[in-house]
């Protein structure tokens, strides 16, 4: 009966970064670095309003965009945060966290035959959403470019069959983000363009040494982006499930279809958590942003130490070293070091051909765990 299945899904594999969690289970004594969410506690008050939501009784339906506060909330902490302006009554969608909002983005201007451009390397659960709505994946190789997915790659990747550009920055794995100038020569390519901006800004909130810019704030291409966030790495909230869509009212019309035959609404109860966070919560990310950048200052000079090339990233909480050896790949390498260190880092080749020779590492992780990881990382790389 198998032949039966959507054959969309033959050439889709479960994620190279689960594959490889899933491996390091089996092994004692490990130290892994794999995991991209934050390892602090969801603030204490967001629990609260959790728990007060559940009390209270709010465990039916909402509005299919989700709660009118919720989305108002949205509505004023992007426009004061990032100058972005969008309405909450019919520009606004709150989603089952960021990767469902990326599934009814590209369900809803995708037809078959489509194609989307992505940078390479990149978080790979974009490439079999693009595949199930039936378009065809665009890599483009930014490897030379300090891992910036800039208009002059994108711009030689544009053909009459391309429907979208995805834009995430801070990136998965890089951290390398984009500045405001960056941004305006992409808006200056795609202006008058018939193609869409998906602007996965799930990491704004944990950028270091500059502000975050949104694409959205181009007027001229308004009609043509579409921002998506959420609480779940700001607030290390990824359990709740909440992230939202920004996009024009005419285009988050239509995604409301695709949203409310999906999953109806999301969660409410953590819909109620998520007000809380972002009404009263501001301060929350600026805490955790603090750690991070002490754990990835830390984690640089070590890899310096250890002559490791790597990019300095601007923001998320991950760095992507090269780690190659000629003749393995980038999983086998991994498999290798895991086995000889007992220290587990995600093989590059997990986000595309592009991150082959390349490992993500992850600095969400106690300053202990990273010590005890680097340690075990240069013992390895010195026997």
């Amino acid at each position: 009966m198998e032949h039966l299945i959507n054959q969309n899904l033959t050439t889709i594999q479960i994620s190279g970064i689960r594959q490889f969690f899933n491996m390091v289970s089996q092994y004692d004594d490990v130290v892994s670095l794999t995991i991209g969410q934050p390892d602090f506690s969801t603030p204490t008050h967001v629990k609260e309003a959790a728990i007060a939501a559940i009390q209270a009784d709010k465990t039916s339906y909402t509005h299919n965009a989700g709660i009118w506060e919720l989305r108002s909330a949205i509505s004023s902490f992007v426009n004061e945060r990032y100058q972005l302006h969008y309405h909450p009554d019919n520009e606004i969608i709150v989603t089952v966290g960021a990767s469902q909002a990326i599934d009814v983005s590209l369900r809803t201007i995708i037809q078959p035959g489509d194609e989307v451009v992505l940078p390479g390397p990149v978080y790979p659960g974009y490439e079999p959403l693009i595949k199930l709505a039936g378009a065809t994946p665009k890599y483009v190789d930014t490897r030379h470019n300090g891992f910036k997915f800039t208009a002059n790659l994108i711009k030689q990747a544009l053909t009459s069959k391309t429907k979208a550009i995805i834009l995430p920055y801070p990136s998965n794995p890089t951290g390398v983000t984009l500045t405001s100038s960056e941004l305006k020569e992409i808006a200056d390519l795609v202006e008058n363009k018939e193609l869409f901006v998906i602007a996965d800004e799930i990491y704004s909130e944990l950028v270091y040494n500059q502000p975050h810019t949104s694409i959205g704030t181009f007027k001229e291409i308004r009609d043509q982006v579409i921002v998506i966030n959420g609480v779940s790495k700001s607030h290390a909230m990824t359990g709740f499930r909440i992230g939202y869509i920004l996009a024009p009212a005419w285009l988050s019309g239509h995604m409301l279809k695709v949203h409310q035959y999906n999953v109806s609404c999301a969660t409410s109860i953590s819909q109620y958590a998520a007000l809380e966070a972002i009404r009263n919560g501001r301060k929350d990310p600026e805490i955790m942003k603090e750690d991070y950048d002490q754990r990835r200052a830390y984690v640089l000079q070590r890899l310096k130490e250890m002559d490791l090339d790597y990019v300095t990233p601007d923001g998320a909480f991950y760095v992507f070293p090269r780690l190659t050896t000629k003749d393995k790949s980038s999983f086998n390498y991994a498999v290798e070091i895991l086995e000889k260190s007992g220290l587990a880092l995600v093989p590059g080749d997990a986000f595309s051909k592009y991150g082959d020779g390349y490992m993500r590492l992850s600095y969400a992780y106690s300053m202990d765990t990273l010590k005890e990881a680097l340690n075990r990382l240069e013992k390895f790389l010195t026997s």
